[in-house]
């Protein structure tokens, strides 16, 4: 069977799946699962990228994930007055300094020769500037944190629409794969593994204890949206003619009272509709742009000399091919797609949650997108992003009913029954691992998997 059969039918029966669910459960879920496939199909890209591309191994995704929420909050939250008067000079102070240190450190190193004399003063500067940043620093922390700490006790962000946070979240993670690159590509793949991991747990643990910046473990809700409010729709007239149009059928028969009703209820589940639609259509032009690049760049000349790197290293170096050069520049590139779904999955929810940044949401997950869909190929990317995040919302529903159906001959209040059902939740990781497993067995190259032969 070829890849473009395997393809048609497989998101055939994907859109068929979420077809059921709006038919059967609602709409608005439905909705609202396709909206969470589409982000994480971006972020199965950007893996997709690394390690499909290149051979990276990246576990440290949720941290690229995390500094993209982070930017959607710096870019979109209004600015607390009362913290930068309290410590906002504070904070270009400590700024300067560390930027300074580093700058110091660095031209030191380069500028004197080799000898112990380099060593020592770049300890000296080290040191120096470690506690002047420190100086300014400790009073920032306090006086910010200290300012309403209830409702904000942090600096807040620039004011500005929250969609230009998804680009700014991906030049946060790229400049992060910097970092991570250049200390890390050049040694075995191992490293970069650990490196990458390190690095997420850093900064994840940052954006939970430094208050000031994303106030921790107290959350930063009420994230502006870039789509309409239900309660506006509601109080408007175009949406009200327009949902009026619509069931039409509905309402003839009813008058009064009874169709004032009516009408209220068909606002509010047509306004939610609404905003979820429009939410699809704005993720769904982001996965095209992506998806669209990732093509162009895998038939290009540069795209075959990455996967000629990933097929033989050697070979590649030996022809004159930058090997290091080449893997940083496709691990920015795959982190910055990931910085980007980071960005548009705290668009959706409405809120930076730092303690939701878990492992085994942002990096156990998205791997066996990667895998189950297809490594090399984009669109079985984009189907693992759309098959196992369906499965693992719809595992738990799936298990209870199961578990209701095959209890059935069990009288009420028995405790193995109850047992079973109560145990349902489990069927999602039960459920990764026997689609893991069944893919890996029929398919291990994936369901869509990498042309031969490119």
């Amino acid at each position: 069977m070829s890849n473009a059969i395997r393809a048609t039918l497989a998101f055939a029966v994907m859109f068929g799946l979420l077809a059921m669910v709006g038919f059967f459960q609602s709409w608005a879920l439905a909705l609202t699962i396709l909206n969470l496939c589409i982000i994480s199909a971006v972020m199965a890209l950007g893996v997709n990228i690394q390690w499909g591309y290149a051979g990276l191994f990246n576990i440290g995704i949720m941290g690229f994930a995390a500094l993209g929420g982070a930017a959607a909050m710096l870019v979109s939250m209004p600015p607390v007055g009362n913290a930068w008067e309290a410590g906002g000079m504070n904070i270009l102070y400590s700024a300067l300094m560390f930027i300074g240190t580093i700058v110091a450190a660095v031209l030191v190193h380069k500028k004197l020769p080799d000898n112990g004399w380099r060593t020592f003063l770049m300890i000296i500067v080290l040191v120096t500037g470690y506690f002047l940043t420190r100086y300014f620093y400790e009073p920032m922390v306090s006086a910010i944190e200290s300012t309403d700490a209830a409702k904000t006790g942090y600096l807040g962000g620039l004011g500005l629409p929250i969609v230009l946070s998804w680009p700014v979240g991906g030049l946060f993670a790229a400049g992060a794969a910097w970092v991570i690159g250049k200390v890390a590509l050049g040694l075995r793949s191992d490293y970069l593994a650990i490196a990458t991991l390190g690095i997420s747990e850093i900064v994840v643990a940052m954006l939970k204890n430094e208050d000031w910046l994303t106030r921790g473990v107290k959350n930063v809700n009420g994230l502006p949206r870039p789509v309409p409010y239900e309660l506006d729709l509601q109080q408007s007239e175009w949406f009200a003619a327009w949902v009026e149009k619509f069931y039409a059928a509905d309402l003839a028969a009813l008058e009064g009272a009874a169709r004032e009703a009516a009408m209220r209820t068909h606002m509010i589940e047509a306004s939610g509709l609404f905003v979820k639609l429009c939410y699809t259509g704005l993720f769904a032009t982001v996965l095209l742009i992506v998806l669209t690049l990732c093509v162009l760049a895998l038939n290009s000349p540069w795209g075959r000399m990455i996967r000629a790197i990933r097929d033989n290293e050697v070979s590649a170096e030996a022809m004159g091919k930058n090997v290091t050069g080449r893997h940083l520049q496709i691990f920015i590139l795959g982190s910055a797609v990931c910085g980007i779904a980071g960005a548009m999955l705290t668009t959706l929810d409405g809120q930076l949650t730092p303690t939701s940044y878990i492992p085994l949401r942002f990096t156990f997950l998205i791997w066996v997108m990667v895998i189950v869909g297809g490594s090399g190929n984009n669109l079985g990317a984009i189907l693992g992003g759309f098959l196992i995040w369906f499965m693992w919302v719809e595992a738990e529903p799936a298990g209870v009913w199961l578990m209701s159906v095959l209890t059935t001959w069990l009288p009420e209040g028995n405790s193995v029954k109850a047992h079973l059902v109560d145990s349902a939740q489990h069927m999602r990781l039960f459920t990764m691992g026997l689609v893991l497993l069944l893919v890996m067995r029929f398919a291990p190259r994936g369901i869509i998997p990498e042309r031969s032969g490119r």
